[in-house]
């Protein structure tokens, strides 16, 4: 058969296709609407996972991509259990104050800003703003959060070392405790405890901040670490400390730099592990396509009940047209038509019906996304590998449950066909 005579022909199972949609409304919209939700499934969570991804990696890159964080524990899913006892990372130390101020000084090391995190009910006459989170950082932290400051200034070193009671807040946090009043120089209550506001800091907005509340949409303060060290009750083993190499070495020799200094501080002999943790942000990103990959497994899982869902309408749906048709086809076959073409012609009707739910879906889910940027900070957008996926699937589907009815349409014998009423 000739390429051009495929194509009119599969043109001709489009129509058909379409007049089984008028003749078999019900049976038609069910089918339509198993594709279409499974189909909407793919495309909203491929959606919604490329966009938390990308938001993810930009709040990542922000730090930059050589930085690596110290920690006491394992922030993948390679660690232990805490709740159990053997766990080993139980019994880890946190990170010192002298370990951290040796690492500051390593020539290897340009930024390596020590954190502390914590939660406080905050005042200011009369207005109480609770369960506001604050980050308790060094000085280091305006190079590796690239926060703007505007207006005021971010704390001293010396303002640092002497622990002394001043903060600064977000928008959002300003706004709520002085309205459109200048914050700067204003006395706030943080846990019983007089600060000074000296700035306002803006952050960008991004998943990874929204997701800890570190976002613009939330109130947050920064005051210097050691404030928190010394005059409030953060828990002091938690600390972490996020290291940016000097521009002149690699993040591996920053790595293996801080690794022999902090195990030579804890007297750690050859044999024995480490008992810290340096992640990368490779280890951060690995850890985030293992939650989400899990869980865009489960919405794949959903999106095969839907398709099944949609085949078996297929399946119906062809089986009643093959019926209603059985003269047609006699004649079709009389007339010298092969039972390929049958075959075919069936297929492509089949396909149709199924590509048209993967259409309503790819429509519906494009749309969920379009909500999901415009109202949240995840650019949520539909991959071109979601659309080609869904598509393909779709078709695919309607090959595969109409094949029956295109077989049994297939091989019909001429003569009875044409005795059919």
């Amino acid at each position: 058969m000739r390429f051009w005579d495929k194509v009119m022909m599969s043109l001709e199972g489009v129509v058909i296709a379409l007049d089984s949609l008028r003749a078999n409304k019900v049976r038609a919209a069910l089918t339509i609407a198993g594709v279409a939700v499974g189909v909407f499934v793919v495309v909203a969570m491929g959606a919604t996972v490329h966009g938390v991804r990308t938001s993810f990696q930009s709040d990542m890159d922000e730090f930059g991509t050589a930085t690596f964080q110290i920690r006491r524990r394992n922030p993948g899913f390679n660690g232990c259990d805490p709740s159990v006892d053997d766990c080993p990372e139980r019994r880890y130390p946190g990170v010192s104050l002298a370990e951290w101020r040796a690492v500051r000084q390593l020539p290897e090391v340009q930024h390596a800003m020590a954190w502390l995190f914590g939660s406080a009910t905050i005042t200011y006459r009369g207005r109480q703003v609770k369960s506001v989170g604050y980050d308790a950082q060094s000085t280091e932290w305006i190079q590796t959060d690239q926060a703007d400051i505007f207006p005021g200034r971010t704390f001293t070193e010396a303002e640092h070392e002497a622990a002394a009671l001043v903060a600064l807040v977000n928008e959002k946090l300003a706004t709520e405790l002085f309205g459109d009043s200048d914050p700067i120089g204003k006395e706030i209550d943080i846990d019983g405890r007089r600060f000074t506001v000296i700035g306002v800091f803006h952050t960008k907005a991004g998943f990874l901040k929204a997701l800890d509340g570190r976002g613009p949409e939330n109130p947050r303060a920064v005051i210097p670490m050691m404030t928190a060290y010394r005059r409030m009750g953060v828990w002091r083993r938690s600390m972490m400390v996020m290291v940016r190499p000097s521009a002149t070495v690699t993040r591996d020799d920053a790595m293996d730099a801080v690794t022999a200094t902090l195990r030579g501080m804890r007297g750690l002999r050859p044999s024995e592990p480490n008992t810290f943790f340096l992640v990368g942000q490779d280890k951060m990103m690995e850890t985030f396509d293992s939650l989400f990959g899990a869980i865009f497994m489960v919405g794949l899982g959903l999106s095969a009940v839907g398709l099944l869902v949609g085949g078996v309408g297929v399946v119906a749906i062809m089986m009643i047209s093959v019926t209603e048709r059985t003269r047609e086809i006699g004649v079709r076959k009389a007339l010298g038509a092969t039972r390929g073409t049958i075959l075919w012609q069936f297929l492509v009707e089949a396909a149709t019906l199924t590509s048209i739910g993967a259409l309503l879906g790819l429509a519906i889910g494009a749309g969920l996304a379009w909500v999901v940027r415009a109202n949240s900070p995840i650019p949520a957008s539909v991959p071109l590998s979601a659309v080609v996926t869904s598509l393909a699937a779709a078709a695919l589907t309607g090959v595969i449950f109409g094949m029956l009815p295109a077989t049994r349409a297939s091989r019909l014998d001429p003569v009875e066909a044409l005795r059919h009423e």
